[in-house]
């Protein structure tokens, strides 16, 4: 889902670089946050965004679907007199934090985080010997309960579709057989038998198991339906001319945001004919000249940032029509809640 899907993070000075936010001028740029604005990150992670929008004078509310991020954000909480307010939530639940008076803002940085990457015990790397885990809510059903359980077409559906891979119904067939003599436990477990499947050849640009790691941990996140979900809630709580700005790493996730944008903003297609009586009025004005992506500079600097995608628009006066999951065109997958069971 995202730039260095399941590796590690950039190496500085020898060690790990910790998470950098991508494209924060350019998301400054599109909130125009100021003093007397709430705005609401999303996506707090090392607190990037929440700082930077701090500092400009506006007041945050953050979320963070991690326990970790909530624990250690708690100094930048301090360090602002009230003026931030940390909870521990997923992002589709915005609406339930907004304050009633409607947001000025709200930013979303999509995907994994650099630290998350960096800790072997989240199970996020094969770079990286873990227990085979993936959850960034550190609860619910985990990488491990898929690959041990999900049927050999629900395997191959979630590698193909949500981490693109050729050789998916090759490879969920070689898991089906290897956890006949024993379950997958660790991140290694799993990357070796990939690596002995589909072996990389000296023209492949990435690991063979980057694929379906990146597509393991969109599926147990949901994190393409809480995206749509988050989209839905933030166009219910945004003021008249409240932004919404969202940052991606996947074609997947792009998709969704461009998909979603096109149809609030009036230009999703359909018949020229149609009567303009019939067209719903916009609920987003487009802001800018569609997306922005990382300069060179930034995505030498911070390899994360290359795939980087900047999407946003302004909230118009028009009511919020009712969520319709429909619009994203989104497969059908195999269920959490079975696996779980």
């Amino acid at each position: 889902m995202m730039a260095n899907p399941g590796g590690g993070s950039a190496e500085a000075g020898g060690g790990p670089v910790r998470h950098i936010p991508v494209l924060l001028s350019e998301v400054l740029a599109a909130l125009a946050p100021e003093a007397g604005q709430v705005v609401l990150d999303g996506t707090f992670g090392a607190g990037g965004y929440t700082s930077a929008i701090l500092e400009k004078g506006a007041d945050v509310i953050a979320l963070d679907r991690d326990p970790t991020a909530i624990v250690a954000g708690q100094a930048l909480v301090a360090s602002y007199g009230g003026r931030l307010k940390l909870i521990h939530s997923e992002f589709s639940r915005l609406s339930e934090h907004a304050p009633d008076g409607g947001l000025d803002g709200v930013v979303l940085d999509i995907g994994v985080s650099s630290m998350q990457i960096d800790e072997a015990e989240r199970g996020f790397s094969f770079q990286k010997n873990g227990p085979l885990d993936m959850r960034m809510s550190a609860s619910g059903v985990s990488a491990a309960d898929v690959v041990n359980r999900a049927k050999v077409s629900d395997l191959t559906r979630i590698f193909g579709f949500l981490g693109e891979e050729k050789q998916a119904g090759r490879i969920a067939r070689a898991i089906e057989k290897q956890r006949l003599k024993e379950p997958f436990r660790t991140t290694r477990d799993l990357a070796g038998l990939i690596e002995i499947v589909t072996p990389r050849k000296m023209t492949d640009r990435i690991h063979p198991a980057t694929r379906v790691f990146q597509a393991l941990r969109i599926f147990v996140n949901d994190e393409l339906g809480e995206l749509a979900k988050a989209l839905f809630a933030a166009e219910q709580v945004l003021k008249p001319g409240g932004r919404l700005v969202v940052v991606t790493f996947h074609s997947l996730e792009d998709r969704i945001v461009k998909k979603f944008f096109s149809e609030r903003s009036g230009k999703s297609g359909g018949s020229r004919h149609m009567p303009m009586a019939a067209v719903a009025p916009a609920i987003f004005e487009p802001l800018g000249k569609g997306m922005v992506s990382a300069s060179e500079e930034e995505a030498e600097a911070n390899p994360r940032a290359r795939s980087a995608k900047l999407r946003a628009g302004i909230r118009t006066a028009a009511p919020a029509p009712k969520a319709d999951m429909a619009i994203f065109d989104l497969p059908a997958l195999a269920s959490l809640e079975r696996l779980g069971g």
